[in-house]
């Protein structure tokens, strides 16, 4: 069914999740734009539109006759996989009005872990040792990025903020970003299943036609139900999310589906914890946010974090 290979080499592989982590890494700063004018619901049901009416030429001219083949476990999956990226967006974004962005940050990087536990379950991948210690430090390294803004060095570590972690609303907006965590878990999972099928695998612009699609029409509802329009907002802000569309997700979530074919999705889960280096290198030359030792130091554990778990798929 397929038309991709299904060797690739490993140099390729690793220049396009380094390729996929910089095209995410750009998704706040762009957001953050966007966020002047448009609330972040639209915002994230406006990406998942525009990404697919893009894709929407290619994938109805080259691919339509394997769009019409998909078989009814195809599309129920691909449906499935579409809710589960929407329900990421819609709870992780509204998890921000309830919580600090640093709580909400620690909650949704534990999205690997997550993975890491169901693979063996759902995909009969099971983890080497180094991958797990890998895991392990590379969502330490997330944790210490995401208490970053609660966080100072003020003679010894002090975190303001990690007393309201369990309290009233916050304790509502971290249970949302954990949602977050286990939605793009269930994506990444099911990417796995249907891209990597050794007998009838989905290639790749039907399925993130098929599953942006979906994630888009369940966005737009959720928006819609509350009370929100996608119109009315100025040019420049379309233009923002419109890059949102074009680089975080059609290059970098597209590239990780990619990855899906060729490697665990608990790998390439651990890979989308380079966002926030990333992230933070953007914000030093177009903000002017210097990062602090404490996001530095996570992020020097996520990479080793992701070097170890790359070594035990080698």
């Amino acid at each position: 069914m397929s038309a991709e290979s299904n060797k690739v080499s490993g140099s390729r592989v690793a220049a396009a999740l380094l390729t996929a982590i910089l095209a995410v890494s750009t998704a706040s700063i762009f957001i953050r734009f966007a966020q002047a004018d448009a609330p972040s619901l639209v915002i994230a049901a406006l990406r998942l539109t525009f990404a697919t009416l893009l894709l929407a030429p290619i994938a109805w001219t080259r691919h339509r006759a394997e769009l019409k083949s998909l078989t009814r476990p195809e599309i129920t999956l691909g449906i499935i996989s579409g809710l589960f990226l929407a329900a990421h967006f819609a709870t992780w974004i509204s998890s921000l009005e309830y919580t600090t962005v640093a709580s909400s940050v620690v909650f949704v990087s534990t999205g690997p872990l997550w993975v890491a536990l169901l693979s063996p379950l759902l995909l009969n991948e099971r983890l080497a040792r180094a991958a797990i210690v890998g895991l392990v430090i590379a969502i330490l390294g997330g944790t210490m990025i995401g208490l970053s803004e609660a966080c100072v060095w003020e003679n010894g570590l002090r975190c303001s903020d990690i007393g309201q972690v369990l309290q009233g609303r916050a304790m509502w907006g971290n249970f949302l970003a954990l949602i977050g965590a286990w939605t793009v878990s269930g994506y990444l999972i099911i990417g796995r299943k249907l891209r990597a099928t050794r007998t009838r695998s989905v290639s790749l612009i039907p399925y993130i036609f098929m599953v942006y699609g979906i994630a888009a029409i369940a966005l737009l509802a959720i928006m819609f139900v509350a009370g929100q329009s996608p119109l009315g907002y100025p040019a420049q802000t379309y233009g923002w999310i419109f890059l949102l569309a074009a680089f975080p997700q059609l290059i970098g979530h597209s590239t990780y589906n990619w990855a899906l074919r060729y490697l665990p999705a608990s790998f390439v889960a651990v890979t989308t914890l380079g966002e926030p280096i990333g992230s933070a290198i953007l914000a030093f030359f177009l903000l002017q946010e210097t990062p602090t030792v404490i996001v530095i130091s996570g992020g020097i554990l996520i990479l080793i974090g992701i070097y170890l778990a790359s070594r035990s798929n080698q």
